[in-house]
C-alpha cells in the first residue's frame, strides 16, 4: 500500500499516512497509557491503527480493539482487508463506512448521547476541508462544546480534532496530523486554540518537514492532546522540520529522526534549536499563536565575519575558543599548530595536511577511538550470538529494538558522539540485512539456512519475449560475492591478472587504431584501409579482422607495413584469448561458489555471517568519534583561509593590476 501511495501521487493521500509519520504518532500514543482500544475517525487504509498495534507486546496486541470510520466506500473495504491481512480478528475490528463529522460514532448503547472513549486516538484527516458543516451542526453538539465556537466552514481541521478529543479517554493520548496553519490562523480557529490551551489539553506540538505526503507539499504538524495533564504543565514544542532526507520526490524522516522526536517527547527535553517547553504565560504573551519559530529559534551554524580579521588578518581568538572539541581533546596540538599574529588573533603555522594529522593522531582521540572500537566488538559479539539463535518471528521485533537501545546506551558514555547517527546505522543494518535474515533463521536452524541455496531468477528478453529464466543459484543467507571474495582469493587474483592483461591489450590496440587514423603516419599507411567504417565512409574505432588477415597475406614480410599489420592481428587475437579465458574462469568460479554454499563448515559460516552483518559497522560507528573532530578541523582551516588576505594585501594586488593595465594601455597603437 505504501509503495502504491508513493507512485500514485495526490490521490494516495485519501487513504495512506507515510510510515514514518505513523511511527512518530504511534510510538508516542503507545507509551502514554495502557491501551486496549484505539480509534481513527478518518481511518483510510488502517495503517495508523496497525502501527499503534505493532508497538504493543503480543498479548496486548491480541486484546486490542481497532475502531475506525471512513467516508469513502472503496477505502473502507481496503481498511478491513488490510486489518485482516495483518492478523486482526474480525471480532477485534469495528470499522464503519460513514461521515465522521456528520454522524458522531461510536456511541455506548448503555449511555445514549455519550460518545465511547478510547485509550488512544490517532488521525490523519483530510486537510482544511471546505463546507464540512453541511449538516448544520451546532456548537451545542457535545463534541464542540469544549471549544465554545464552531470551526470555520471553510476549514474543517479543528472539527476533526475536536471530534477526536471528545472520544479520548481520561488517561489516554491523541495524535493528529494537520497543516501547520492550525498553529497560527485567527478567527474562530484562534478561539478554539486558546480554549484548548487554557483548558490544558494541548500537550505537544511537533513540526514536521514539508513534502512528506504524496498529496500535499505543505509542512504539517502533529498535535498531541491529553486530558490528564498536570496543572501548569508547559506545552512541549518540537521543531523537526529540518530533519529529513530526500527519497525521489518526497522528503522522508529517517529512523534516527523518529527516535529523536520520540525521545524528546518522552523526556520532555529542551534542546537548543530543536525543542522548547512553552509556559502558559509565554503562550499568552504570544497571543496563543503557536507558530513554532516563535518558540524554537534556529541555531546559526556559520561563524560571523570579523572586521578586524579581514582588515589585518588572523583568526579571532573567540572563533578558536568556539571549537569545543579541539579545545577539549586536542588542546596541546591546537596550540602547537597556531601562532599569534597580534593580541587576540592567530594563524596556522603548518599546512592543513599536517594540522589534520597532528590532531587526529592526538593520544586523547586515539585512546577514545580504541575504547569505542573495543566496546563495539563486545556489542557485536553479543548480538551475533543472539541473532544466530533467534527462534521466533515475534522475537525479531524485540531483538531489533533491544539492539538499537543497547547501542544508544553504549554511546551515551561518549560525551560528544551523536547517539542518533549510531542509531541510524543499526536501523540501516536491519533494513538492508537483518530483517530478512532473522526471519529466515527464525523459521529454521541457522546453519541449515546458511547452507541453503535458491534459484537465481533473471529477466531476459523484451516485449512479448520477456521471460524469467534461472541463472545458477544464490545463497539464501550468505551472498555468493561474499563467499567468493573471502574463500577464493587466489582465483580472484587470477581473474584480476587476466583483467589487467585484457586492459593493457585494449589500450595498445586503441593506440594503434588512433595512429591508423593519422594521415602521414606509418600506421596510417599500413592499417587505415582495415578500419571499420560507417555508412558515410568515416573510420570507426575498430579493425576488420578479415581485412587485416587479407592485408597480411598480400604484404611481403620485408615490407615496412608488415610489422604493423601483424601487431594488430596479434593484439586482436590476444584480446579474444584473454576474454575467452576470463569468461571460462569466471563461470568455473561461480560454479565453485554455488557448490560451496551447500558444503560450508560451521566455522566458515560463523566467519562469513560476521563479515556480512558487522564488517562495516565497527568502522562506521567508530567514525562518530572522529567525524565531529574533522568538522572542527575543516572549520579552522576555512577560518585560516578566510582571514589570510588582509586589506593591505588587496591594496597591493589592486596596485599591481593597475600597473599591468597601464603598461598594456601604453602599448596600444591608435590609428
Amino acid at each position: 500500500i505504501g509503495q502504491f501511495a508513493m507512485e500514485s501521487g495526490k490521490k494516495a493521500g485519501e487513504f495512506y499516512t507515510p510510515r514514518q509519520v505513523s511511527e512518530v504518532m504511534a510510538q508516542i500514543v503507545a507509551r502514554s497509557s495502557e491501551i486496549t482500544s484505539v480509534y481513527d475517525p478518518t481511518v483510510g487504509s488502517g495503517s495508523l491503527l496497525l502501527t499503534v498495534g505493532s508497538h504493543l507486546d503480543k498479548d496486548k496486541r491480541e486484546n486490542l480493539t481497532y475502531y475506525g470510520q471512513e467516508l469513502n466506500t472503496a477505502t473502507y473495504n481496503l481498511t478491513r482487508m488490510n486489518l485482516i491481512l495483518h492478523g486482526v480478528r474480525p471480532a477485534r475490528m469495528k470499522i464503519r463506512n460513514a461521515n465522521t463529522l456528520a454522524e458522531d460514532w461510536p456511541e455506548d448503547p448503555s449511555k445514549p448521547g455519550e460518545g465511547v472513549q478510547f485509550d488512544a486516538v490517532v488521525m490523519n484527516p483530510p486537510y482544511s476541508v471546505k463546507r464540512w458543516n453541511r449538516n448544520d451542526l451546532k456548537v451545542s453538539d457535545p463534541r464542540f462544546e469544549v471549544a465554545g465556537v464552531l470551526p470555520p466552514d471553510s476549514k474543517g481541521d479543528y472539527a476533526f480534532l475536536l471530534h477526536g478529543l471528545y472520544h479520548l479517554g481520561q488517561e489516554g493520548a491523541m495524535a493528529i496530523v494537520l497543516p501547520h496553519g492550525v498553529l497560527f490562523r485567527g478567527g474562530s480557529e484562534g478561539e478554539i486554540r486558546r480554549s484548548l490551551i487554557e483548558r490544558n489539553y494541548i500537550d505537544t506540538i511537533i513540526g514536521l518537514p514539508s513534502n512528506l505526503f504524496s498529496n500535499t507539499g505543505i509542512p504539517v504538524t502533529v498535535l498531541i492532546l491529553k486530558k490528564n495533564r498536570k496543572l501548569g504543565e508547559p506545552v512541549l514544542v518540537i521543531d523537526a522540520s529540518k530533519e529529513f532526507i530526500k527519497v525521489g520526490k518526497q522528503n522522508v524522516l529517517q529512523e534516527k529522526d523518529i527516535a529523536r522526536i520520540v525521545d524528546t517527547y518522552s523526556g520532555r527535553l529542551e534542546l537548543k534549536g530543536y525543542s522548547h517547553l512553552a509556559s502558559l504565560k509565554e503562550i499568552r504573551e504570544n497571543d496563543f499563536n503557536m507558530n513554532i519559530p516563535r518558540y524554537v529559534e534556529q541555531i546559526e551554524k556559520d561563524l560571523p565575519h570579523d572586521v578586524d580579521g579581514h582588515l589585518y588578518g588572523g583568526i579571532p581568538e573567540d572563533n578558536i575558543k568556539s571549537l569545543k572539541l579541539l579545545n577539549t581533546y586536542a588542546k596541546d596540538g591546537l596550540d602547537q599548530a597556531l601562532e599569534e599574529l597580534r593580541p587576540g588573533y592567530k594563524r596556522l603555522k603548518i599546512s592543513k595536511e599536517e594540522f589534520t594529522h597532528l590532531i587526529l593522531s592526538n593520544p586523547n582521540i586515539q585512546k577514545k577511538t580504541a575504547r569505542l572500537s573495543k566496546d563495539l566488538s563486545s556489542y557485536t559479539d553479543s548480538y551475533l550470538s543472539k541473532l544466530k539463535t533467534i527462534d521466533s518471528i515475534e522475537r525479531v521485533k524485540y531483538l531489533r529494538e533491544e539492539m538499537m537501545e543497547e547501542l544508544r546506551k553504549l554511546l551515551e558514555s561518549y560525551d560528544y558522539v551523536d547517539l542518533y547517527d549510531g542509531y541510524q546505522m543499526i536501523a540501516r543494518l536491519w533494513s538492508e540485512s537483518l530483517n530478512e535474515d532473522t526471519e529466515l533463521i527464525a523459521e529454521g536452524d541457522f546453519y541449515r539456512v546458511a547452507r541453503q541455496r535458491l534459484p537465481n531468477m533473471v529477466t531476459k528478453g523484451t516485449g512479448k519475449n520477456k521471460r524469467e529464466e534461472q541463472d545458477g543459484f544464490v545463497g539464501a543467507l550468505i551472498p555468493n560475492l561474499l563467499i567468493k571474495e573471502t574463500l577464493y582469493k587466489e582465483e580472484i587474483k587470477e581473474l584480476e591478472n587476466l583483467s589487467a592483461l585484457l586492459s593493457e591489450t585494449d589500450s595498445e590496440l586503441n593506440d594503434l587504431i588512433e595512429a591508423a587514423k593519422v594521415e602521414g603516419s606509418d600506421e596510417y599507411e599500413a592499417l587505415n584501409d582495415c578500419l571499420k567504417r560507417d555508412s558515410e565512409g568515416e573510420a570507426g574505432n575498430s579493425f576488420v579482422k578479415g581485412d587485416l588477415n587479407k592485408e597480411l597475406k598480400d604484404t611481403d614480410k620485408d615490407d615496412d607495413n608488415y610489422p604493423h599489420i601483424k601487431k594488430a592481428i596479434e593484439l586482436m587475437d590476444s584480446r579474444t584469448d584473454y576474454n575467452r579465458e576470463k569468461n571460462n574462469k569466471t563461470k568455473e568460479l561461480d560454479s565453485l561458489v554455488e557448490d560451496r554454499i551447500l558444503n560450508l563448515t560451521n566455522k566458515e559460516i560463523d566467519y562469513l555471517i560476521e563479515l556480512k552483518w558487522f564488517k562495516e559497522i565497527n568502522t562506521e560507528i567508530t567514525s562518530l568519534i572522529t567525524d565531529p573532530i574533522k568538522e572542527e578541523i575543516d572549520t579552522l582551516i576555512e577560518l585560516n583561509e578566510r582571514y589570510s588576505q588582509t586589506l593591505e594585501d588587496l591594496d597591493r594586488e589592486i596596485e599591481a593590476l593597475e600597473k599591468d593595465f597601464q603598461s598594456l594601455l601604453s602599448e596600444l597603437v591608435v590609428t
